[in-house]
């Protein structure tokens, strides 16, 4: 079962989640803090070296309408990088609402605030892979 790595790629951190060995739950790994996209594409590289990581999903900032803006131009960019970089396949994935869905499910916990920044972007990268995840059971299971 292919190991998946998911990625929400941001200004300044970047939330890193995987998949568990089965390709069923994702488990959210790290924030990594960058001021680059060089520093953020090298340090995806080690986990994903370290991680054993088979397939990239990026998230895709989408606007509500379904457009991509400036954000996802940046997203789509990035994306190259990392599949000539890391020499994987990177699949783009609509990230509409996994932050709010991160923040929502931090404030229901009860996570102080400083804590929730901490952490959201590992949250949402791993709502996004869960997303992800749970799309191709689905389609498996409408196929087989």
């Amino acid at each position: 079962m292919p190991r998946i790595m998911a990625l929400d790629y941001g200004d300044r951190r970047t939330g890193v989640a995987v998949s568990d060995a089965f390709g069923w739950t994702a488990q959210g790994v790290e924030v990594i803090h960058h001021k680059t996209e060089d520093a953020c594409l090298r340090r995806v590289a080690e986990l994903a070296a370290e991680l054993a990581a088979d397939e990239i999903v990026l998230g895709l900032p989408k606007n509500m309408n379904g457009s991509v803006g400036p954000r996802g131009d940046l997203c789509i960019a990035f994306a190259g990088r990392l599949e000539e970089t890391l020499k994987l396949p990177v699949k783009l994935w609509d990230e509409r609402l996994t932050t709010v869905a991160a923040e929502r499910a931090l404030l229901e916990a009860d996570v102080s605030r400083a804590k929730r920044k901490q952490v959201i972007d590992k949250m949402a990268a791993a709502i996004l892979l869960q997303s992800y995840l749970d799309s191709r059971s689905r389609g498996a299971n409408l196929h087989g």
